[in-house]
Formats: structure tokens, C-alpha cells, sequence
């Protein structure tokens, strides 16, 4: 069982995707506000919840529930145009039920070279090896692929830059396509850190007050009426026409959803080809879609058949992509939520191109869940001594956070970041 976990888990299918593009950088234009400040909540269940756990042995504990184990993430990131005044010092006090503490630190990374981070403060895994052999790249639901497909790309090519131009999805031009991160703040802070990494409990709220006090920003408060989405339940069935059904629960105030699935070319395929799925109706991996999307860019992007609407629950994988990459199957689906604005001065109705606030918050909301499609154990049956040896594994050390993008893509689904 640990064997086959650690196909899906090898430097090597990090490496391969990765080496593809990385996400263009998200930010945003003109003077605006002294301070921009974003929260990314998150609902993570199944395999996607190892990350929480850490590595091997926690995936394995998720299977062996039947994966059902449910996690949440938060992400805060405040970014001024001012220097700080004395040490750049943060935090964040949050309602009780986020069962936090009092408040958290949002702590500025004073050295972004002697500890392997990069512009944006993420670990970065350090040189991955190039796989051999050949990319398998498929799209849109349906039990049949459609014509054109697969797009084969060898790992040769990718190694020399020859990227098929326009394969990936862009950041450009969608709503609410900004980011806060050092590179685009004069002063910049963010938890988690190294200094405080605390998981986000499960029963964890964030309804309520929330103010955010700094030495290098205008403090910053608002009321949140909106909390973190229910979790994802996918599963997957085999078909009598060789496809794979993926299915799951409706989430309120979902604004749409997405998927994909990554093989290794196992039993079905000829053991070197890599195999990348997704449910775009049309050429669209990577980019924006693992990460937080805004209600209007998910609008857009449904509109376009890039993103699943609101209203849809049920994928067919096609069966080529079975067949290419072999009976095991790792599939993550993503749902996009609500997103609540706020400002200092508060935005007047019609406001002027003036408009100029002193502060402004963002908060997005999105739930995501991983499954392996193919793996005995999906369904709580594995070995119990076995699950037992794993839950009395030590624990694995925290991981990195992961990037955005399609570099965050690879990173996550070969185990190297959470």
C-alpha cells in the first residue's frame, strides 16, 4: 500500500509538471491604498487533507477512514506601502471560534535568500530531476476523449523550453486577479511563518470580528457574515464503457467547480508516460484554477467551459485516460466560493475612479478534496494493522507552503508542499 502511494508521491511527477510554466505573478496597478490585506480560507477533505497531517502515513490514515477527514487552511497576507515603524511587527486578532488564540503573527521574512525562499516567502523544494518519457495531456467530461486528444509532449522537449504555446491557463484578465506578496509591498507580512505554523482546527469559525494591527499599516477590522465551505465528498465508479464517473455533494454557495486527475502510465500504460486530465472543456491546466478564484472570475470562466457551473455534480473521466494511465488515479476536485470585500472608507455606491480608500481587505473562500481513484482502502477496507503500523509512524515533519500556479499544482500532488 505504501509502495503504491509513493508512485504518486516521487520528486520525479513534481518535477515533470513543474517544468512546464510557472503562474504569472498576481498584482495589482496604480497608487492605491496604504495597505491591502487577503484571507484565503479553505476546506480540505480526503487526500487533501494530508498536508495537515504530513506525508505518507497521514494519506494512508485518510484512506483508511474511508477519506473523510477534514481539515481547514488560512492564509493571511497583509501588504503596505509604508516602512514599519521600528521592527515590522503584525497580528491578527480573530473571533474565539477560530480557535486560534487571541491573535496570530504576521511576521515579516527579513532574510529571502540564506533560507531557500523565494520572492513571495515559500520554501522552495530545492532542484528536482527531469523524468524521462512523455506527458498525456486530456480534457473535458465526457466517456469518450475529444478529437485532438491526447496532446503528447515529450519530457525532451519540455527540457529544452518547447512548450506548446497557449497549453496553459492564464491569470490575465480575470476579476480580481491581484495577490499580495512582498514583491508588490513595501512591507509585508503573513502567517502561517516559521514562527507560528498552528493548524486550523476542523471546528474552526471564522465568523465574527476580526482586527488586524500592524506597526507598518492603519489597523484594519470588519465583521465576517460568511464561514469556511462544507467539505467535498467526490467519489469515483468504473463504467461499463471503460470511463471513470466522479461525482460529489452540491455545496451552497458554490460558484462552480473543477478537476483533474493525474496517472503515472501504470498497469494501463507502458510504465513511463505521465497522464494529466482536466475538466475544462477545452486546453486549460494549471493556473488560476488551483487556486482562489473571485465569484465574477469563476462567472467568466464558467461562461467560457473552463470551470463546471454551480449547478453540476458529476464528471465523466474519459476512458482513454484510464487507459493511458493506468487503473490508479489521482483526482482533486476544487469548489469555488463566496468572497466578501471591505475598505476604509467604505465603498460609496457608484464611487469615482477617485476613489482612493485608505485600506482594503479581501476575504475568498474555496473547498477541495482529493481522492485515488483505483487504490483498495478507498472505501475504509484496507488492512488494520497495517493502517495501525501507519498512525504509529512519527509524525513527518511540517511541509512547505505551496506555490501558486502550476508549479503549486506539481508540488502538491508529489507530496512536497501543503
Amino acid at each position: 500500500m505504501k509502495n503504491k502511494l509513493r508512485i504518486f508521491a516521487g520528486v520525479s511527477l513534481g518535477a515533470a509538471i513543474a517544468a512546464l510554466a510557472a503562474a504569472p505573478g498576481w498584482t495589482q496597478g496604480g497608487s492605491g491604498p496604504v495597505a491591502r490585506y487577503t484571507i484565503d480560507a479553505g476546506t480540505t477533505s480526503g487526500m487533501a487533507a494530508m498536508g495537515a497531517g504530513g506525508g505518507v502515513g497521514a494519506a494512508l490514515g485518510a484512506l483508511g477512514g474511508g477519506g473523510n477527514q477534514v481539515m481547514h487552511e488560512l492564509y493571511l497576507r497583509l501588504g503596505s506601502s509604508r516602512a514599519a515603524d521600528g521592527n515590522p511587527e503584525g497580528e491578527h486578532f480573530m473571533p474565539s471560534g477560530a480557535r486560534l488564540g487571541t491573535s496570530v503573527p504576521l511576521v515579516t521574512q527579513r532574510d529571502t535568500t540564506s533560507d531557500g525562499r523565494d520572492s513571495e516567502g515559500i520554501a522552495d523544494g530545492g532542484p528536482m530531476q527531469m523524468p524521462e518519457g512523455r506527458l498525456l495531456l486530456y480534457w473535458g467530461c465526457g466517456e469518450r476523449a475529444g478529437p485532438g486528444q491526447p496532446v503528447v509532449i515529450d519530457f525532451s522537449q519540455i527540457a529544452r523550453g518547447e512548450v506548446p504555446p497557449g497549453l496553459m491557463a492564464s491569470f490575465n484578465d480575470l476579476p480580481e486577479a491581484w495577490r499580495v506578496h512582498s514583491g508588490n509591498s513595501r512591507t509585508y507580512g503573513e502567517w502561517p511563518n516559521a514562527r507560528d505554523s498552528q493548524r486550523v482546527p476542523a471546528n474552526a469559525s471564522l465568523l465574527g470580528a476580526h482586527r488586524v494591527t500592524s506597526t507598518y499599516a492603519p489597523e484594519i477590522s470588519f465583521n465576517l457574515a460568511d464561514d469556511f465551505m462544507p467539505a467535498l465528498r467526490p467519489s469515483t465508479r468504473d463504467t461499463q464503457s471503460g470511463a471513470v464517473s466522479l461525482s460529489w455533494n452540491a455545496i451552497d454557495k458554490a460558484t462552480g467547480y473543477y478537476a483533474w486527475v493525474i496517472a503515472t502510465g501504470g498497469d494501463g500504460g507502458n510504465g513511463r508516460d505521465m497522464v494529466w486530465w482536466t475538466s475544462s472543456s477545452k486546453q486549460a491546466f494549471g493556473g488560476p484554477m488551483s487556486d482562489w478564484l473571485s465569484p465574477a472570475a469563476a462567472r467568466r470562466l464558467v461562461d467560457e467551459g473552463t470551470v463546471m457551473p454551480p449547478t453540476q455534480t458529476e464528471c465523466a473521466i474519459p476512458a482513454e485516460v484510464k487507459q493511458s494511465g493506468g487503473p490508479m488515479m489521482m483526482t482533486q476536485l476544487f469548489a469555488y466560493g463566496p468572497q466578501a470585500d471591505f475598505s476604509y472608507p467604505e465603498r460609496p455606491r457608484n464611487a469615482p475612479a477617485s476613489w482612493n480608500p485608505e485600506w482594503i481587505a479581501r476575504v475568498r473562500y474555496r473547498a477541495n478534496a482529493m481522492v485515488m481513484h483505483g487504490m483498495p482502502g478507498m472505501g475504509g477496507g484496507f488492512d488494520a494493522a497495517e493502517e495501525r503500523a501507519e498512525r504509529e509512524e512519527p509524525a513527518a515533519p511540517a511541509l512547505p507552503r505551496c506555490r501558486g500556479g502550476l508549479r503549486g499544482i506539481a508540488e502538491r500532488a508529489a507530496g512536497l508542499c501543503q
